[in-house]
């Protein structure tokens, strides 16, 4: 577990209640929690309560958990991609709206790509629908953080691939990153 404090993006403190934020693995407890929380960050594409479950179970050393004392203020889920090992794939990335402009997104990416699990990923991978202003922003940004690439391909079509019922997506890479949790950030903890 990890507590961390964040800026503003304004460059100004953040105010006590949204300042800290301890950033850890999911649990099947959260489940409910995670499956609001995305229900009320559009547009993120909601699932089951099942599916936010088995991301909270499953996948939990590869999603983190952002805490504001005893309300969730964000939730990255991702794993790593059975054919690439190198690749964390980045499924959604949800900020509450208390917990928004504090670069929370990134930070908890970050969180993720220092765990003792994350060691051999050079790349990360998502999909981002072409007018999702903030997902854009968010990655560009882990890239420009991380001074490295950037690369975006059309992926899944909303004609081709979702009958209509859904935007365009576009595969996003970002990295190489050659980055080692013994050597993480003193705010994101060698191990949790």
């Amino acid at each position: 577990m990890t507590l961390i404090t964040l800026a503003s993006n304004r460059g100004r403190a953040c105010s006590p209640k949204t300042s800290k934020f301890r950033l850890r693995p999911p649990m099947a407890k959260d489940g409910a929690a995670v499956n609001r929380l995305i229900a009320d960050c559009a547009p993120l594409d909601t699932n089951s309560v099942y599916c936010n479950l088995l991301q909270c179970t499953h996948f939990s050393q590869t999603s983190v958990i952002a805490e504001d004392g005893s309300s969730i203020g964000g939730f990255v889920s991702g794993y790593v991609q059975p054919e690439q090992p190198d690749v964390l794939f980045v499924w959604q990335v949800a900020v509450a709206h208390h917990a928004r402009g504090h670069k929370l997104g990134a930070a908890m990416i970050d969180h993720l790509l220092f765990r003792p699990v994350c060691d051999g990923i050079h790349y990360i991978e998502t999909s981002i629908s072409p007018d999702n202003a903030a997902s854009w922003a968010l990655f560009n940004s882990i890239a420009q953080n991380h001074n490295t690439q950037l690369e975006s391909t059309p992926w899944f079509s909303a004609r081709h691939h979702f009958d209509g019922d859904h935007d365009d997506e576009h595969l996003v890479r970002i990295g190489p990153f050659f980055l080692d949790s013994r050597k993480a950030p003193k705010q994101w903890g060698a191990s949790e």
